[in-house]
């Protein structure tokens, strides 16, 4: 390996000529394999710079499709049969998707023109790659055994030429040494096998018309017509058929030809395999069925092909999902259409009760939502314990949260106890999701809709006060949060929307004028006596709520700002005595002096009429205080817009 850093040095940013790939030959292939992964990484990363540098600033647009999660587990992509025998090959052959696929082919090619280059030092594999018929016929002539001699990865000449399409060059092999026909490489493929990855159309036919084992697979049990239909080639499948292909052999993760066809969308191929026999309820190690790989990936000509000749457009795979729930999932609006005109069943859950409504909503397919909503029994969503407005309140999808919220979908479901233990917090409403991702649209879209603001166990306020966030704080206060509400798992003798909103004095004060109790503040069961000494240590204003609300307070967190809430909390109370500690703080500072004689009697009249006039109100009705028949500057006196 370590000749590869130095190699991979030499490439630079420029390009490099073809010539120049002769010095490479005496490296071995992982010495190959980590240049040319250094080269494609060095070009990603030099495009990505490019790409930075030239864009606009502002944030990135959100994908279309920005967290496809994949429920089933996918087949395992392994090693390609039919790839070049070196290092390369681990590489090349990774797991596939849609989204990947132009970026997998440029690095494709980048690779194989790589490896393609750095074995022009053979002169027999150059002879075969330029089809040079005379040249090989003198290399025949001359050395006839170097024509079986395999390399480290078992290949032969005949490998090469079919690999290649190089059919002069099969004929001359074939001629001098019919027996080669079946010779394997190392990982057990063919001639034939390796033709017919490759489409090389002629080459195989002309294989099989010279003895070539048409159902000889490799070691990962592919077969010449399993790798024709997983790199699709009609005439390649229709040669191997007609040559006694079997087409119900399966490879090592249960995928049959079938599967492979139905994936890559070709319904002419499937046709064919099908008129020879194919297993329409073939399943493969995760009981996928082929229909299900046609939903899977949009192809709906394909899928209806499969039903039209007996499949179940209902059947599931090993976690319970359905081709529909896949097709939802993915975002096939077509294949979405052809199953439910095929009356595909919109109520089958997966293994984790989730239905098809509910992937669609998660991942955003608004036009397949519409479809699925006037389909899916509200019996069931409650049954399955999270509602879709849970996941469009999750993913932030607004838009697909109104559409279900107009099609009248409950505003106030809650997860179930299964579902909710999956959160620290234990949320339950769709507005708590809303609100913990500061989606204030939202959060207002569902609070008109008449979401409660007070089903969770840890009141949504909470989270708007304790993030700073003034505008979701006021809008739930508006309708009608609950200004007092405690942390359940660590309740305090005081409210703890006060404690966590301390921090923010605009805050506190919008808590205060809707009702949040601020005399609790002041009840101290020391009094004037000594207080315990504070601790020392820093801690986390939500680990504060088990002291009183002087100690928390006197917290070093609080002390530069400790005596503005004091006298903001004394607006709000009559009567009170401070305590030590309240009193010690507000010593410690002679601009507080004043803050000190504030809470001394007598308290203005004006004060406590206006207390007590809220106190008569309730907190429930201080929202609604605007609406009495006052006189304006009382009732801006009463909600604390002009000072006693």
């Amino acid at each position: 390996r370590s000749a590869a850093p130095r190699v991979s040095e030499s490439f630079g940013t420029s390009a490099v000529n073809l010539e120049d790939f002769s010095v490479y030959a005496h490296l071995t292939d992982e010495e190959l394999l980590q240049i040319a992964v250094e080269r494609s990484l060095s070009d990603k990363h030099h495009q990505a710079d490019t790409d930075q540098r030239s864009a606009p600033r502002g944030p990135p647009p959100e994908p279309r499709n920005p967290e496809p999660p994949t429920d089933l587990p996918r087949r395992e992509q392994v090693q390609n049969c039919a790839n070049p025998p070196t290092a390369l090959t681990n590489f090349l052959y990774r797991p596939l998707n849609r989204l990947q696929k132009q970026f997998w082919l440029l690095e494709l090619n980048i690779l194989f023109m790589f490896w393609f280059c750095c074995r022009e030092s053979s002169p027999l594999l150059k002879v075969i790659m330029d089809g040079d018929t005379e040249a090989l016929m003198d290399l025949v002539r001359q050395r006839p055994s170097s024509l079986t001699e395999p390399c480290d990865q078992g290949w032969v000449a005949l490998h090469e030429a079919a690999f290649y399409g190089q059919l002069q060059c099969v004929r001359i092999l074939l001629r001098a040494d019919p027996s080669s026909v079946n010779i394997c490489t190392l990982k057990n493929e063919t001639a034939l096998l390796l033709a017919a990855v490759r489409g090389n159309a002629s080459c195989v036919e002309f294989l099989l018309k010279h003895g070539a084992n048409v159902n000889t697979a490799n070691k990962l049990r592919e077969t010449p017509l399993f790798v024709a239909c997983e790199n699709p080639n009609e005439e390649v499948v229709e040669l191997l058929l007609r040559y006694g292909a079997q087409v119900n052999l399966s490879s090592s993760q249960g995928e049959s030809p079938l599967h492979e066809a139905c994936r890559l969308g070709g319904p002419m191929i499937c046709r064919r395999l099908l008129d020879a026999g194919a297993n329409l309820k073939a399943r493969n190690v995760y009981q996928i069925q082929p229909l299900f790989s046609a939903a899977q990936n949009g192809n709906a000509e394909t899928l209806q092909l499969l039903v039209q000749r007996g499949a179940d457009v209902n059947e599931q795979a090993g976690d319970g999902a359905s081709p529909l729930y896949e097709a939802c999932k993915n975002g096939h609006f077509s294949v979405v259409q052809a199953l439910l005109t095929l009356k595909a069943d919109a109520n089958r859950a997966t293994n984790s009760g989730l239905l098809p409504l509910h992937v669609a909503v998660r991942n955003n397919h608004k036009r397949i939502v519409s479809l699925l909503i006037p389909l899916t029994s509200r019996v069931r969503i409650r049954t399955c314990g999270i509602s879709p407005l849970h996941i469009a309140a999750d993913r932030n999808r607004d838009e697909i949260l109104e559409l279900l919220i107009e099609s009248g979908f409950d505003v106030n479901a809650e997860l179930s106890e299964e579902h909710s233990r999956m959160y620290e917090d234990r949320r339950s409403t769709a507005l708590y999701f809303s609100v913990s991702n500061g989606n204030l649209e939202a959060a207002e879209t569902l609070l008109e809709a008449g979401a409660n603001p007070n089903l969770d166990i840890f009141n949504p306020l909470l989270i708007a006060v304790r993030l700073g966030w003034i505008d979701m704080a006021e809008l739930l206060v508006r309708y009608g949060a609950d200004v007092n509400a405690q942390m359940s798992t660590q309740p305090s003798s005081f409210p703890s929307a006060i404690l966590l909103g301390m921090e923010s004095l605009p805050i506190l004060k919008l808590l205060l004028d809707n009702g949040c109790n601020a005399r609790r503040c002041f009840r101290c069961e020391y009094g004037l006596q000594p207080h315990p000494a504070v601790a020392p240590s820093r801690r986390p204003i939500e680990e504060l709520s088990d002291a009183g609300y002087c100690e928390a307070i006197s917290s070093s967190c609080f002390c530069q700002i400790s005596g503005p809430i004091i006298s903001m909390l004394l607006d709000y109370v009559g009567h009170v005595r401070l305590c030590s500690r309240l009193l010690e703080i507000l010593e410690n500072r002679s601009d507080w002096v004043s803050i000190k004689l504030k809470a001394a009697p007598p308290h203005p009249l004006m004060q406590l009429c206006r207390l007590k006039i809220r106190f008569l109100l309730g907190v429930q009705r201080l929202k609604l205080i605007h609406t009495l028949p006052l006189p304006v500057r009382l009732i801006r006196f009463l909600r604390y817009d002009v000072c006693c």
